[in-house]
């Protein structure tokens, strides 16, 4: 009996652990940059929250194109912590209406996330340069 029940406590302990997991509450998951010349950078900071019970690892943050740039922290987000992802969207050669994505993959309780960003790129004229 006293196996049984030291089984049955090991065996809810582990569950417990495994339960506690971290958790993204962004403040916005899409971003609307509006117009931008061409050759202009759009760079908009997605705000987070780990509003989990564990800390959250970012295992990486992957753009859809090469034309967007995530920086993102390499530091656990502990529970109760904010922090920020970075995107940086280079428009040079990119004219025309702009639909990015951002996924990020991680330890959360929604192991991948996509951000989305949006805008129109504008083309200058070489008079106007």
């Amino acid at each position: 009996m006293k196996k049984l029940i030291s089984l049955f406590f090991l065996v809810f302990i582990t569950a417990s652990v495994s339960l506690a997991q971290g958790a993204f509450a962004f403040e916005e998951t899409e971003y609307n940059f509006g117009d931008i010349k061409e050759g202009d950078l759009a760079e908009h900071v997605f705000t987070f929250k780990n509003t989990g019970d564990a800390p959250i690892v970012i295992d990486n943050v992957r753009a859809s194109c090469g034309c967007t740039t995530p920086e993102w922290p390499k530091e656990p987000i502990m529970p109760g912590e904010s922090s920020s992802i970075k995107a940086v969207f280079n428009s040079k050669g990119r004219p025309g209406n702009v639909y990015k994505t951002i996924t990020i993959t991680s330890n959360a309780n929604e192991t991948t996330k996509v951000l989305k960003l949006r805008g129109q790129v504008i083309k200058v004229g070489d008079s106007e340069r």
